[in-house]
């Protein structure tokens, strides 16, 4: 696999991993506001954590294709 191909899968997954941190974290304040769970609002923080780690994580991956390690 070369590293674009590398580099284009972990976007690809970055991507996936994102759009169900955000679901996550929409379904989770809403539910909080419409329930009164208070709960829901640490879902909410820890979808967005996971979504910001997984941006991270890309771009980590990328800054070492790029370097060539």
């Amino acid at each position: 696999m070369s590293a674009e191909a590398g580099i284009k899968a972990r976007f690809l997954r970055m991507a996936i991993i994102n759009g169900v941190c955000v679901l996550a974290a929409i379904a989770a304040v809403i539910g909080a506001l419409v329930s009164g769970q208070d709960w829901l609002f640490a879902v909410f923080g820890l979808a967005l954590a996971a979504g910001f780690a997984a941006q991270i994580w890309f771009i980590a991956a990328f800054r070492r294709a790029k370097e060539g390690v």
